[in-house]
């Protein structure tokens, strides 16, 4: 509009670049699915090499390795093809820092799901597994080889807020902590590895027990982090002096939100807090794309579920009797809100 009103001729190539933008994505999602930068870590290749380890059809290959140095994901000198140095920390399957199990479940899963957005906006319904019957969380959870999927996935996505909230809230303060929905357990072993002092777990299913224990004894913390099992619809919050919920409030509806807080608020002392993460959205709901992208995701994926403001979290913690609540960024579009009883 401005460079209209300036007299220069309209240009439409962000409106392109944004229209197409699922080009570049599906590039990256199937070059994790193919495994390509966990080839690539163990140094360069040359297309022969890659074609014949990823069992890639001639045709494209070129074009797709290309793409992707076109993309920054690869570079490639003198005929070798080289990760990227943030493809090489986190997306090589066999590195801790690896952060392609979200990227797993975004090809196999949301990409096709969000081919239907029109249609969720259209009726207000999901549009994933439940839209044939099905229920998304019996889906993941059913099968183990999913399920660790998953979870892994999770810890991909928290990893950046795990590390940030570890640095940033005052742990000496308090000695005892929980993470409600703690999944595979990446923020309370990133919390216990910062802060010797302060023991705690995680609660979730109890299917997920078996995959929680494993990846915190990986860390060397079974004496201080045990799993709690529960289902937090229909069994109290364990109780701590912190208690942590990343990644789970979004998920459900108003009332849903407003029982898991007060079942939260019930758990902790007097004294005693609660952390909320999540893609918070801004309050003028203007800058946070991420976050508005994700609570369309909730669209998508669950009946009611929606992403929301710090300032709507702060009045829906008030209400279920916490003292205080307030913002505080994390790391990218991640913030926290924490509330005091």
């Amino acid at each position: 509009m401005q460079d209209a009103q300036r007299g220069a001729q309209p240009n439409p190539e962000r409106l392109l670049q944004m229209g197409m933008a699922f080009w570049a994505s599906k590039t990256l999602l199937s070059a994790v699915e193919l495994g390509v930068f966990t080839q690539l870590a163990t140094g360069p290749r040359t297309a022969d090499d890659l074609v014949q380890a990823l069992a890639l059809h001639p045709r494209g290959a070129l074009d797709f390795l290309d793409t992707l140095v076109a993309l920054n994901l690869l570079s490639r000198e003198g005929g070798f093809y080289a990760n990227a140095d943030d493809a090489d920390f986190f997306l090589d399957r066999n590195k801790p820092s690896y952060v392609g199990g979200l990227l797993e479940m975004a090809n196999a899963r949301l990409y096709p799901f969000w081919g239907s957005l029109t249609e969720a906006l259209r009726t207000g319904l999901p549009q994933n597994e439940s839209k044939h019957g099905g229920n998304v969380f019996e889906t993941l959870y059913s099968d183990p080889a999913r399920l660790r999927g998953f979870l892994q996935a999770m810890s991909g996505v928290s990893m950046g807020a795990a590390h940030a909230i570890a640095r940033q809230f005052p742990w000496s303060e308090y000695r005892t902590f929980i993470d409600i929905g703690a999944a595979q357990g990446a923020l309370p072993v990133q919390v216990a590895l910062a802060h010797p002092h302060l023991t705690g777990g995680g609660f979730d299913l109890p299917v997920v027990g078996p995959v929680f224990d494993a990846y915190v004894a990986a860390h060397g913390l079974q004496d201080r982090l045990r799993f709690y099992p529960g289902d937090f619809f229909k069994e109290p919050c364990p109780s701590a002096d912190v208690l942590v919920m990343g990644h789970i409030l979004h998920d459900w509806d108003l009332p849903q939100k407003l029982e898991l807080l007060a079942k939260c608020h019930a758990a902790l002392p007097a004294g005693g807090a609660l952390i909320v993460y999540d893609a918070i959205i801004d309050d003028e709901r203007r800058q946070n794309a991420f976050g508005l992208l994700m609570s369309l995701n909730m669209l998508i994926e669950t009946p009611g579920g929606f992403d929301y403001t710090g300032a709507q979290c702060c009045a829906w913690m008030r209400q279920a009797g916490f003292a205080t609540a307030r913002v505080e960024p994390l790391v990218g579009a991640e913030s926290m809100v924490i509330a005091t009883k």
